[in-house]
């Protein structure tokens, strides 16, 4: 099963840009000026602005602004997840799953991936299906993965479209049902998903879930997840190759 993990440490440009108070950070980011940056945000962090609270913990994660400091980075991220700042919350479940500058807790990584999904967050709705799916913290445990999955499917999430529809394919944790997983995969295919352009070419190969066997579909869909470098598809159209 595919994981879906947002990166934790991955600048994005966010819903809050237009924040009066953030506007001197952003244009110190954009400059490329990280220690301004930093000297500009950690004021606000201080006085407990989340948002500030989280892009602090980012600087320090990646060490732009100062020597790389992941105690700093986490004390930082804490500060806003516990504000209930969304991305601080699925980076902080991220930060304990991967056990960076902290000691792996699997627990602690799907708590935490828990308060970001009952806000309705896809990615961390993802994630917590990933967590069930994997077993992480006992037992894997499909059902629970696929319930999860599904919300953030819904919201048109590619990876756990992806998700879902391996587990239709697979019969886990749902009825299996071939033709219910062509339809998640393909939505996550046309969406630029690799590994979903790889499943759907090999369903068209197979005719599993499809009217009909079409090699010709096969090779459009795995000429598709070639270039995104996923493997096994290049491999697979070798196949199909005239010798």
């Amino acid at each position: 099963m595919r994981i879906f993990f947002l990166c934790v440490f991955f600048f994005l440009t966010p819903a809050v840009y237009g924040q009066e108070q953030l506007k001197p950070y952003w244009a110190a980011m954009t400059r490329g000026d990280y220690k301004a940056a930093m000297a500009e945000v950690r004021p606000l962090a201080e006085r407990g602005d989340a948002e500030a609270q989280y892009r602090l913990a980012l600087l320090y994660s990646d060490g732009l602004a100062a020597a790389r400091d992941d105690a700093q980075a986490i004390a930082w991220m804490r500060k806003a997840a516990e504000q209930g700042h969304v991305r601080a919350q699925v980076s902080l479940g991220n930060i304990y799953k991967d056990g960076r500058g902290i000691r792996a807790d699997g627990a602690q990584a799907l708590a935490w991936y828990r308060k970001a999904a009952d806000s309705g967050d896809a990615v961390a709705q993802n994630n917590v299906g990933f967590m069930y799916a994997s077993g992480a913290n006992g037992a894997p445990d499909d059902a629970e993965a696929a319930k999860w999955y599904r919300l953030a499917a819904d919201q048109g999430l590619p990876g756990a479209q992806s998700n879902l529809g391996v587990l239709y394919l697979k019969g886990s944790g749902v009825p299996q049902d071939d033709f219910e997983a062509v339809q998640w995969i393909r939505r996550a295919a046309l969406q630029g998903e690799a590994y979903a352009q790889y499943n759907l070419g090999l369903m068209y190969a197979q005719g599993r879930g499809v009217v009909v066997k079409d090699e010709r579909q096969a090779v459009d869909w795995l000429v598709k997840a070639a270039p995104a470098g996923y493997a096994p598809a290049a491999e697979l159209l070798e196949r199909f190759r005239p010798r």
